[in-house]
């Protein structure tokens, strides 16, 4: 690489990684908390949490990464143009179009691992997350016992512990009730147990010291108790269903399969949802090589200005363009419009949009795409902080006042 190449690549990078981190961060910061509290209200183990979000992140990362690409372009290149190395590359003759060699090249790598990101990993991932929510609620993955609540093991068996110490392998003021399939049923209390395994996966043993066992039966004249000092009491481990093949959803197909299932579904929605999900993959992927030229568009101030709206409308059109390509999908799978239509129909105009302020930046004299916003803007904000209490306004009260007593 020349030495122009590798001095964009470095100012790419650091603003690029940055912001695929702050984005992940932020947003796994937003669905932490609603994990735990799904987790704990199912009493499920704590270490779940971490595995659900390993799970989520191909989706984050599949938003991030074109936010990530468009602001490392946009902050390299307004770096440039705010130091005046961006006139100074110009008048040795370097294009805008040589100047995006590099982000290009950064765009075709993203652009791929965002392709097998959201065409094969994430499908996977969003899999594996319904199951262990799944499970959560089905307590297969081994749900907790809940101090001081009544705690239903299967259909016939409820339990309650007063205290557990010694992270559950010392458990006290316990109370188990039991049903048989003889309609019998028997009634335990006892000081202290522990929960023991067995060779067999589907039963443990629960070893009681010191209680009292009560056993009723429709034959019995009376209930039947005994006091013991030792007690084995077997449980039964409720069996659960398996959870659900892979496919029940259209998020979970990967690519090569939504474009067979799109051909070879036996009803029409399901053809329908199917190509809708497919070409809104396709172009999530293909519009992030529409993101150096908006960045370039964005990202160059207009002389002598700081202003950082470029950075804000870029964020802005990104986002609202995602948005838009989610309703054309919904819109496509419901099949009110054809998905192929609905999809690269907007990403047609946003093209267009994208094409048209790269080509005014770089190839009209003195073109500055967003430079009526900026002045707008500009003027807004003076009009703004006029009335806004400071310095300024004092001044200007003050000199009011004097030119009233003057008069």
């Amino acid at each position: 690489m020349k030495s122009i190449d590798r001095y964009m690549a470095r100012l790419i990078a650091l603003p690029l990684f940055a912001t695929l981190v702050i984005a992940a961060m932020l947003l796994v910061l937003d669905r932490i908390r609603r994990l735990f509290d799904f987790v704990a209200t199912q009493g499920g183990p704590i270490s779940v949490v971490w595995r659900m979000l390993a799970n989520l992140l191909p989706e984050y990362l599949g938003l991030g990464i074109p936010i990530g690409l468009m602001l490392g372009i946009l902050l390299a290149f307004r770096r440039l143009a705010t130091s005046s190395e961006l006139d100074v590359m110009r008048g040795v003759g370097m294009s805008y179009t040589r100047l995006l060699r590099v982000p290009y090249l950064y765009a075709i790598v993203l652009a791929a691992l965002n392709l097998a990101i959201v065409g094969y990993v994430q499908p996977i991932a969003r899999y594996y997350y319904e199951g262990l929510r799944y499970e959560l609620r089905t307590g297969a993955l081994g749900a907790s016992i809940k101090v001081g609540e009544f705690t239903h093991l299967g259909d016939r068996m409820t339990l309650r512990i007063e205290e557990s110490r010694d992270k559950g392998r010392d458990l006290s003021g316990i109370f188990v009730h039991a049903q048989t399939g003889k309609g019998d049923w028997i009634g335990v209390t006892a000081e202290r147990g522990r929960f023991l395994a067995t060779d067999d996966p589907n039963v443990i043993i629960f070893r009681l010291t010191n209680g009292t066992l009560i056993h009723d039966r429709q034959s019995f004249r009376a209930p039947r108790v005994l006091t013991f000092s030792s007690h084995d009491l077997p449980i039964d481990l409720p069996k659960f269903e398996n959870f659900r093949q892979r496919g029940g959803r259209d998020l979970e197909f990967t690519l090569p399969e939504l474009a067979r299932h799109g051909q070879e579904a036996q009803s029409e929605e399901a053809r329908d949802g199917s190509r809708a999900e497919f070409h809104f993959r396709l172009v999530e992927v293909v519009t992030m090589f529409l993101l150096p030229l908006l960045a370039v568009a964005l990202g160059i101030p207009p002389k002598r200005s700081t202003s950082a709206l470029g950075v804000f409308l870029s964020i802005v059109m990104l986002v609202t363009y995602h948005k838009v390509n989610q309703y054309a999908a919904d819109i496509g799978a419901l099949g009110r419009v054809d998905p192929l239509i609905a999809l690269w129909g907007p990403f047609a105009i946003f093209a267009g949009i994208v094409v048209w302020m790269y080509y005014v930046t770089a190839y009209v004299p003195g073109g500055q795409p967003i430079g009526i916003l900026e002045r707008s803007f500009a003027k807004l904000a003076k009009l703004f902080t006029r009335w806004l209490p400071g310095p300024r306004r004092r001044a200007r009260e003050m000199r009011a006042r004097e030119a009233e007593t003057k008069a």
